[in-house]
Order: structure tokens, then sequence, then C-alpha cells
């Protein structure tokens, strides 16, 4: 049994499992085998002060990309939960850390995100990934509740 994330009043969101799966799933064998889950997502954990200390021009780091990819289709997955509606990631990243993610469900696109410096992609806390996940995952659910006929076309 994984441990809680937080000793927060509210457990562990449906967001923050889905993003613990995809890691397990995506990573090398065997590579978070005996780890917690706290230890899974602490590649997203870096703190406003380490994320400045970044410098400006350069290729990004591919892991930062994978992250990128592994939080955004957390996103699209937890969304399908909720609304029995598939969403389809599409990613495109520049080597220099800038590009854009997409989330589409049918013909509607349910998230626009653009990167200027995916370097810096990461969170103060697990709290505040949680948050930040729940929110679009809210934002994304609500979009296909609006314009239903553009999410279900083609299904």
């Amino acid at each position: 049994m994984a441990e809680p994330l937080w000793d927060a009043p509210r457990a562990e969101t449906s967001f923050l499992r889905q993003l613990v799966r995809q890691f397990r799933t995506q990573g090398a064998e065997g590579a978070w085998d005996g780890k917690s889950d706290r230890e899974v997502l602490a590649p997203l954990v870096t703190h406003r002060d380490r994320r400045k200390e970044g410098q400006p021009g350069g290729d990004a780091d591919p892991e930062v990309f994978f992250r990128i990819e592994l939080y955004y289709t957390a996103v699209g997955l937890t969304i399908e939960a909720r609304t029995g509606v598939a969403c389809t990631l599409m990613l495109k990243m520049h080597h220099e850390g800038f590009g854009r993610v997409v989330l589409l469900a049918g013909r509607l696109v349910v998230l626009n995100k653009h990167f200027r410096d995916a370097r810096r992609f990461g969170f103060d806390g697990l709290e505040k990934l949680a948050d930040a996940g729940e929110r679009l995952v809210a934002d994304g659910v609500q979009m296909i509740e609006r314009f239903t006929e553009a999410a279900h076309y083609g299904a």
C-alpha cells in the first residue's frame, strides 16, 4: 500500500495517482521498484530558487521533456476517467526548451499550453503539483461539458 503523499485533510488526488502510475509504467525496468510515491514524484518538485538557477540558452535536458509528457498524459487520462471522453496529447518541444502541449478530445482543444523555458518546469511542493494538475483537469472537464458535441465528434 502506498504511503500518503502528505498529511493534509484531503487524501491524494486521482490526478496524483494517475501521475504516479504514469511514472511507474513508463520508467525503465524496475527503476521505481521499492520507491514510495513521494520519491517517484520527486523529479517534479523543484523549488522556485532552483528553477531560477537554470542558465538561459543551450539545450534542455531530455528528462524534462519526459516529465512534461508524463504530467500532461496524466492530466488527459484523468479527464478521460471523469468524462468518458478520450483525450489525445500532442507535444512539440524544441531542444532549447520552448514548445507547446495540446490535449484534444474529438475536435475540441481541451488544453493548450506554451512553454518558453521547459527547463524551469516543476512545482514548489507536492500540494502545488496536485493543485495545478487538478486545476487543469477541472478546466478540461468543464470544456468537454460545455462543448460536448465537439468533444464527441467522430466517436
